[in-house]
């Protein structure tokens, strides 16, 4: 089995005043060739957006763009005439398809918001664009893993324009779960939003990211109470 390991702190920053973010893999002014993505999964940032402040509007295409607040809330707009809030709880999607335009910004005019933002380049290039949100409660993922984003189209996740699946989970400390791949030749990116746990052996703690490729499932034991984000994506661009 195949593994890379991405400790918390070996993760690019970035400071602009208004924004702090934590890339995984590199992004903007952030260049490591080591890192550019773990097969088609692109971008994972980790966040922090002050008060009334964020990204004003700027274009995207042919990316799947999905957003999981963790704390606060998020304004969005964008060229297909949506305006939504998103709040801790839900995941909101993209895919950017032919083209379009879009601003994120703080909802709060007092708190900081922290979200992540992921990117997965898409199956299928210039689709029609596409936004979707949905909430997803909290204890339907106690001690196991809860499907959010996955190719098949139904009322319990969120479609994306990819052979992906992005799962979380609420782990109570010492407990077992395993993680069973929907495709054998994906590739699974886990990362540890809270908490600590062992993986197949590794030890991952809050913010480590983990990718694990070469098993058809992956058996995470929690150390302490932990909230684990798994991200299988098909493994070669």
């Amino acid at each position: 089995m195949n593994t890379i390991y991405h400790k918390n702190e070996s993760r690019g920053l970035a400071e602009h005043g208004w924004l702090t973010s934590r890339h995984t893999f590199s992004f903007a002014s952030y260049y490591n060739p080591q890192r550019m993505n773990f097969g088609l999964l692109r971008v994972l940032n980790d966040d922090v957006v002050k008060p009334s402040m964020g990204f004003g509007t700027h274009p995207h295409e042919n990316m799947e763009i999905i957003s999981i607040p963790l704390s606060g809330s998020l304004r969005h707009r964008d060229s297909m005439g949506n305006l939504h809030i998103i709040s801790t709880g839900e995941v909101q999607i993209m895919s950017a398809g032919s083209g379009l335009t879009h601003s994120e910004y703080n909802n709060s005019a007092a708190e900081d918001v922290n979200f992540l933002q992921i990117w997965v380049l898409p199956k299928e290039k210039d689709i029609t664009p596409r936004y979707d949100q949905k909430v997803f409660k909290a204890n339907e993922r106690k001690n196991k893993f809860q499907l959010l984003v996955s190719p098949i189209d139904s009322e319990e996740t969120i479609w994306i324009n990819q052979d992906a699946w992005l799962s979380m989970a609420d782990i109570d400390a010492g407990q077992r779960l395993v993680y069973v791949k929907k495709g054998k030749s994906h590739g699974v990116y886990f990362f540890v939003l809270e908490g600590g746990a062992v993986i197949d052996g590794n030890v991952v703690h809050r913010r480590d990211g983990l990718g694990l490729e070469g098993s058809e499932n992956h058996v995470v034991k929690a150390d302490t109470y932990t909230i684990l984000l798994a991200i299988e994506v098909p493994r070669y661009l």
